[in-house]
């Protein structure tokens, strides 16, 4: 295809300068959504066990008895999780997105099923191990995925729409497990109805192609050239073409074996991992997932006794983090992942110290519905304000264009693998922390943390708004060699190993 055979009149030229938005082509916004369902299963599964737990205890007294067979169950999806993204990352660059995303959905809907028609605690337990696997998939694939099929300039809105489901599905867990408070089986209907999404996932998937790189980098030309003529006009899709077949002449000269190996040994791609992985560690250790998942006992430890106040507020906390990340889909294309980084841990900062100081001034646990319980509410409400918009989506979508074609998936997901074991770490780490140190003291731990990410983003987060991914790959190449050869040491590199 060239420029030249293309009529004059065909309407084209004005395409080729007409701005490209978040909902200019339909194509790519069906393929985000569905695809972005893999973030409903992820928020969703993070979401309904705090529920369903509370009457698991009820059918099976050895739970109610036992706080480590709880913990069992509800950390179990995150052991899942850890060796599904290490996995996943393996999955995506050998068989492909498209297939991955398939295998996360029978994963999950068969965990699914597991869970709800568990006999014993110990079956329930292996169901959420299987549910784990699937999403720990899903986390690395659906970024991914997404990515690879979207134009540069809204590729950030697009990669952000997965966080928005995965936020959507926490809000949508949390009014599930509403709905089935009074329904005879309850626990069984809250685990069990999250294979719906897997299976609506899986039937649309079949008829959605694989992303259009890794189908030119790896398998069929003609193919991916049909998926990303949906995408671009023909102007744009002719520069596409050729950036890919320079990508793709690059790799051959480079070697014929991906090793997990070079991502340590290979400078450029260091540096990248290292970024990625920073980012999805602070994610987690700035403490979104203590918001989330201790929410209401947040919320009581501020004075406010009533469960149902509790329950009600944090379904509050949670619908702010959804409406959040539709403000970062607007804004990280706009003013950019790094700057939006920055602001948002600015933010972070401030909240965390709010709460710090209501939970250290609060004079006593009988001080009910006063000053420093409203404080309190105000600093989480502040926390899910400045962290939704900014480093909700900025870890993913970063983690989703800052890697070379042959490793997005084996990067992406030891990264994905950092962030589920640093949100193991804090998961299990926070109470423990409260206990020994103190609420307000924790919440300063958790603000000094901030602060370090701050830093880290100033010092080895680039902007990457609006770049290509070949432009990407060139900033880590400048940053590992300079200016000068990066390439043939690359090539260099390479050949010693």
């Amino acid at each position: 295809m060239t420029i030249e055979s293309i009529p004059e009149s065909s309407g084209y030229l004005e395409a080729g300068n007409r701005k490209i938005t978040y909902f200019s082509n339909a194509y790519v916004l069906g393929l985000t959504v569905v695809a972005g369902i893999g973030g409903l299963l992820f928020g969703y599964d993070t979401g309904v066990i705090s529920g369903a737990l509370l009457y698991i205890g009820d059918e099976f007294e050895e739970v109610n008895q036992s706080s480590f067979l709880q913990e069992t169950i509800v950390s179990m999806a995150l052991v899942g999780a850890i060796i599904g993204a290490a996995m996943g990352g393996w999955i995506n660059d050998f068989y492909g997105r498209k297939r991955a995303t398939l295998s996360a959905d029978v994963v999950f809907a068969l965990g699914s099923g597991v869970m709800a028609a568990a006999p014993n605690p110990y079956v329930l337990i292996f169901g959420r191990f299987l549910v784990g696997l699937g999403v720990g998939v899903a986390s690395v694939t659906a970024p991914v995925y997404i990515a690879e099929a979207s134009p540069s300039e809204i590729r950030g809105g697009l990669v952000s729409t997965n966080v928005l489901m995965i936020t959507g599905g926490q809000f949508l867990s949390y009014l599930v497990n509403l709905a089935f408070t009074e329904v005879p089986g309850t626990w069984r209907w809250m685990l069990g109805v999250s294979a719906v999404p897997a299976i609506l996932q899986f039937s649309i998937m079949l008829f959605l192609p694989e992303s259009p790189r890794w189908l030119y980098m790896k398998k069929d030309k003609s193919e991916a050239i049909v998926v990303l003529s949906k995408i671009y006009d023909p102007y744009r899709l002719e520069e596409e073409i050729d950036q890919l077949a320079a990508a793709l002449e690059e790799e051959r000269q480079r070697k014929s074996v991906v090793r997990y190996s070079d991502v340590f040994k290979v400078k450029e791609i260091r540096l990248a991992f290292f970024a990625g992985a920073g980012l999805q560690a602070f994610q987690q250790f700035t403490g979104i997932n203590t918001v989330m998942y201790y929410s209401p006992m947040i919320v009581q430890m501020a004075g406010f006794r009533s469960n149902q106040l509790a329950l009600l507020l944090s379904l509050i906390v949670a619908a702010m983090n959804a409406a959040g990340t539709v403000l970062g889909i607007y804004l990280i294309d706009h003013v950019g992942r790094r700057k939006l980084a920055l602001s948002s841990l600015a933010g972070v900062i401030i909240s965390l110290i709010v709460l710090a100081v209501a939970f250290i001034l609060e004079p006593s646990a009988s001080s009910v519905n006063g000053l420093y319980g409203w404080m309190a509410v105000m600093g989480l409400a502040l926390y899910i304000s400045f962290f939704a918009p900014g480093m909700g989506p900025v870890p993913w979508t970063v983690n989703s264009e800052i890697y070379p074609e042959a490793y997005r998936g084996i990067c992406g997901g030891i990264s994905a693998t950092v962030n589920w074991i640093s949100n193991l770490i804090v998961a299990q780490s926070f109470l423990s922390l409260a206990d020994a140190f103190g609420t307000g003291s924790t919440f300063l731990i958790l603000a000094v943390i901030a602060a370090v990410a701050f830093v880290f983003v100033i010092v080895y987060v680039p902007e990457t708004k609006g770049l290509t991914f070949e432009e990407v790959e060139r900033i880590w190449k400048e940053r590992a060699w300079g200016n000068g050869n990066g390439r043939e040491a690359l090539l260099e590199a390479g050949n010693d190993q």
